[in-house]
């Protein structure tokens, strides 16, 4: 692990975007609720947050943190469903991992979900959008307002 002992607290935030792509029918089935697994994106939600917690159980070398704020927002569209997770703490590194770790098992969740329906189901376009706080700074991909 690298070694951050020596860094000081500072206010950390990251924002991780991905998608779901899907049919147009199962999209629209997520959105009804018709999903027989059931709430699809509450689910998804729950899933996230658990994982963003789990992220150094996860992910060799990653730090445990603690965590001050999870959040896991879906938007359906027709033909995919887009996730934003954004994690916050106060610590000596930063949540970067945990937000792409929320992200991708709330992707997840969702295909396992509707898998019944719709096998196809491509996860991609995981990346992070979003970092501030510590040294390094603030970071913003291109494209992201």
């Amino acid at each position: 692990m690298v070694d951050v002992t020596q860094k000081e607290p500072s206010h950390r935030r990251a924002i991780a975007k991905g998608r779901v792509l899907m049919t147009p029918d199962t999209a629209s089935a997520v959105a009804r609720g018709a999903i027989s697994k059931g709430d699809v994106l509450s689910v998804a939600r729950v899933a996230g947050i658990q994982a963003a917690k789990k992220t150094s159980e996860l992910i060799p070398l990653c730090h445990p943190l603690l965590i001050g704020a999870v959040n896991v927002n879906f938007e359906i569209d027709e033909g995919h469903i887009d996730i934003e997770a954004s994690v916050e703490t106060v610590g000596m590194t930063g949540v970067e991992m945990e937000a792409l770790t929320a992200c991708s098992v709330a992707a997840l969740t969702i295909y396992d979900m509707c898998k019944s329906l719709d096998k196809a189901m491509v996860i991609c376009e995981i990346a992070l959008w979003e970092k501030t706080g510590g040294k390094s700074g603030a970071y913003h991909r291109e494209g992201s307002d």
